[in-house]
């Protein structure tokens, strides 16, 4: 037993550290031959990485603590391979992401933890709503920080993954140096399966990068210490530009004869300007900086809610670039200190396109000769363009956005 769990000893992993010959007894694995040829080759993964992680600053004593008789985590080979056809509308996300009683969770606290925050935001520039909206987000306040031991999850990966080794395996290295320096313990190092660890759900290399140390104890403890994994936050929050006291976006409405080909995630205007194209705000309130600018982004299309982004909205998309989640930390923040729901309804009608139906409609939009290239899926800016140019060919709000709708009407077409 080791850490709490079952290991096999590895016989290529102790003669790759001098560990000499390890005799072990025939019929010692119940398995199946591809159980066993798969562990046999995990065990020669962890025998020839060693040289990596020595040349990284790894020493043999920390390989062997940490490798010794180690297995592959099955559940992060099953996650690793699954490919999820499903989408989550974004509505669903949000009833999820800023309910009720992640809201009032943290409203609580905000008081509780009113010193620290207070010291982080004059620390790091970084307003305390944002950083406790984040942590809402990636562990519920801490309430579930994954539960696969980092280390584990990471040699898997860097082993097994059909797909950027090179990252897997430089995320590996940094990990070990993490338990070397005794910032965590390697039974403690607990988070994701794809390795994002503690409070606020950061990979190794971020954590070398951006990590904080609140108190001064010579630890940057994002498992264990609130403090450390808050400050860490704000430390990444502000080196990727954070703008002190200002706010990620604003909900929006648009005029009826709105010009939905300048909301294309990219058409950047200050404020002043999309006033003066008909933009208000959903609460009907003044911008309070003209001058600021803001792009206008639309999660579900010209049917639902809308917001002008604004500079901190990418910068927590720079914690994670997914527009869902951006939008939810926001929200979540401006909830947290007395802000309500959003205006606008969700035209809930309008689904988001399964992977495959993207693929569909993509080739759909390339017989009608509203060419997006290849079809794969995925949704880019080429097909976003062919979108929008068939949308105006058919009088159609030129919004981009593929839902369902869209693609029962282009079939209609055909």
């Amino acid at each position: 037993m080791f850490g709490g769990r079952h290991f096999k000893i590895s016989n290529a992993f102790r003669a790759a550290l001098g560990w000499g010959r390890v005799l072990l007894a025939a019929g010692a694995f119940a398995a199946s031959s591809a159980a066993a040829q798969a562990d046999a080759g995990f065990d020669r993964f962890i025998a020839d990485f060693w040289p990596t992680a020595q040349a990284g600053g790894v020493t043999a004593q920390t390989y062997r603590h940490v490798f010794n008789g180690m297995e592959p985590d099955n559940d992060t080979v099953r996650l690793m391979n699954r490919q999820s056809e499903f989408v989550k509308p974004i509505w669903e996300y949000l009833d999820t992401a800023v309910s009720e009683t992640r809201v009032n969770r943290g409203r609580e606290l905000l008081v509780e933890y009113a010193d620290v925050l207070r010291t982080i935001e004059a620390r790091y520039g970084v307003d305390r709503e944002a950083v406790l909206a984040i942590w809402g987000m990636e562990t519920n306040y801490g309430s579930f920080m994954g539960r696969h031991n980092v280390i584990q999850a990471l040699a898997t990966l860097a082993y097994a993954a059909p797909r950027r080794q090179e990252f897997w395996r430089q995320e590996l290295v940094k990990a070990l140096l993490i338990v070397q320096g005794g910032h965590v313990r390697f039974e403690d190092m607990e988070g994701s399966w794809a390795g994002a660890m503690g409070h606020t759900q950061f990979m190794p290399t971020s954590w070398k990068a951006y990590s904080a140390d609140y108190n001064g104890d010579g630890r940057r403890d994002i498992w264990t210490s609130i403090p450390d994994a808050l400050a860490s936050t704000a430390l990444y929050l502000q080196k990727h530009g954070w703008q002190t006291g200002r706010t990620w976006g604003y909900e929006i409405k648009v005029p009826a004869n709105f010009d939905f080909t300048i909301a294309d995630d990219d058409t950047e205007m200050t404020l002043e300007q999309w006033t003066r194209l008909g933009v208000r705000r959903a609460n009907g309130a003044a911008f309070p900086r003209p001058s600021d600018k803001a792009i206008l982004v639309m999660p579900a299309g010209a049917a639902g809610p809308k917001f002008l982004m604004l500079r901190n909205f990418y910068v927590i998309k720079r914690y994670n670039n997914a527009t869902a989640y951006a939008l939810a930390v926001g929200h979540l923040a401006d909830r947290i200190i007395g802000g309500g729901p959003l205006a606008g309804d969700w035209s809930r009608e309008y689904l988001p396109l399964k992977r495959s139906e993207v693929a569909e409609l993509q080739s759909y939009l390339n017989q009608k000769g509203f060419h997006v290239g290849t079809v794969d899926g995925r949704i880019g800016p080429a097909t976003r363009r062919g979108i929008r140019a068939y949308q105006q060919s058919r009088g159609l709000v030129p919004d981009g956005y593929a839902s369902v709708v869209l693609l029962a009407k282009i079939k209609l077409d055909s």
